[in-house]
């Protein structure tokens, strides 16, 4: 998650690496110039992106916003599952996604939370994540 390794006994499976709040932030990125969405720049039936890494996937889309003259001002992401905890990987989180779109840590906000075991992220058997962004003009 974030590009950060987490270990545990399951996880979220995609046709890239299922990287859930990294394609949050993907989409926040594309959404914020009207560019569409992560499946149209990298669709699920290419070949080319099965078991992508998405925080190449991200680095891509930051040179799209940024090929726009946009560059980004800062993030904040939430990840809602039941387990693992993730508190203690949300420093290196928020470095991965910084370093991936050449901004300070300070700009990006990671954060997790639960449903109280509600709905499919409640009772283990998914992952949710939503994202936003603040783009400003170079």
């Amino acid at each position: 998650m974030c590009g950060v390794e987490i270990p545990g006994d399951s996880g979220p499976d995609g046709h890239s690496d299922a990287d859930v709040p990294a394609h949050a932030l993907i989409d926040a990125l594309l959404g914020a110039l009207a560019l569409g969405d992560i499946g149209q720049h990298f669709p699920d039936n290419d070949e080319k992106w099965r078991g992508a890494d998405s925080i190449e996937m991200l680095k891509a889309v930051h040179a799209i916003v940024s090929d726009h003259g946009y560059a980004l001002s800062n993030a904040d992401i939430t990840i809602v599952l039941e387990s693992p905890h993730l508190s203690s990987y949300i420093g290196e989180m928020r470095a991965r996604i910084a370093g991936a779109v050449c901004t300070d840590i300070s700009n990006i906000s990671v954060k997790a939370t639960t449903e109280e075991k509600m709905g499919f992220t409640g009772d283990g058997t998914g992952i949710t994540s939503m994202a936003a962004v603040l783009i400003e003009k170079k």
